[in-house]
């Protein structure tokens, strides 16, 4: 059985404290209040922050930001647009890929970058 992954508070105070900041540096530098990120790292708000406000943590954690979005429940800003512009076959392939191994996915990434590239030199 694999271990259930983290909630979001609970692994951003875990890598927050990994990395050295106290609560209310870390705060300051995210641009939001020491109470506020307190409640985030307890479970204790409504809504997760804005991905605004994502991106910079995962930025100063050196973490990967769609982990944290994930984590976050929140959408990259960009994907909507990226699966907007081709509505049909967008959907169809995250639904193909559903269920394949982190390897798996890793494979098919790099293939896709391979594609693009040929596609750039065209």
């Amino acid at each position: 059985m694999t271990a259930p992954k983290p909630k979001f508070g609970a692994f951003l105070r875990e890598r927050r404290t990994a990395k050295g900041y106290s609560l209310r540096r870390f705060a300051e530098l995210v641009g939001v209040s020491p109470t506020y990120l307190s409640h985030v790292e307890q479970g204790k708000v409504d809504s997760p922050p804005t991905a605004d406000r994502i991106q910079k943590m995962a930025d100063l954690l050196g973490t990967s930001a769609d982990e944290l979005f994930a984590l976050a429940g929140r959408v990259p800003e960009d994907l909507p647009k990226i699966i907007q512009s081709q509505p049909e076959a967008m959907p169809a392939l995250l639904r193909a890929l559903k269920g394949l191994t982190p390897e798996q996915l890793k494979k098919l990434q790099d293939h896709a970058a391979k594609l693009r590239m040929e596609v750039d030199r065209s």
